[in-house]
């Protein structure tokens, strides 16, 4: 179970992951969560900063996919300016969902990578399939009450499989 809720790379932010470590591990597609990875979940649309980092993604080849278990309507409204592929109340960490990601992209397990703040979705779902799986940090601590109940296992989870490996 450790190994299914270890990623293999941890940042504060989206901002800080190095791009060229991805292109050097032949990661040419990213499937990215929405909510408090991309943008707080009560932020209705990408700001530039977020523009900026999708744009710079897209300017290095990679194919990108949102997916997120949140409505429709939420992820449609914030990927208006993005206009990505994305996949909404996709169920995470069930498989279906990264791998439709993946046929929208035209990637494959070994050349695809997951970026999302949670452990119990994000990090499980895509290291279930075998895809190089990035954990940040929450962007804010506002959250669904269900959520903010995960976040504390979580927390415990992390200290035990990321910073004791450290």
């Amino acid at each position: 179970m450790k190994k299914l809720l270890k990623p293999n790379l941890y940042y504060e932010s989206i901002f800080y992951i190095d791009n060229n470590k991805l292109k050097e591990k032949g990661i040419e597609g990213i499937i990215i969560d929405l909510d408090n990875t991309l943008a707080a979940w009560d932020v209705k649309e990408a700001d530039a900063k977020v523009i900026n980092f999708i744009n710079d993604l897209k300017q290095k080849g990679f194919k990108i996919c949102i997916i997120s278990n949140n409505t429709k309507a939420r992820v449609d409204k914030f990927n208006e300016i993005l206009g990505l592929p994305a996949i909404h109340k996709a169920g995470k960490p069930k498989l279906s969902p990264y791998i439709k990601a993946m046929k929208l992209l035209k990637t494959h397990r070994q050349n695809t990578a997951v970026i999302g703040d949670q452990l119990f979705t994000d990090v499980l779902g895509g290291n279930r399939l075998g895809l190089f799986t990035i954990l940040v940090t929450p962007i804010s601590e506002k959250e669904f009450i269900w959520t903010r109940m995960v976040r504390k296992l979580e927390r415990i989870v992390l200290k035990k499989v990321i910073i004791k490996d450290k």
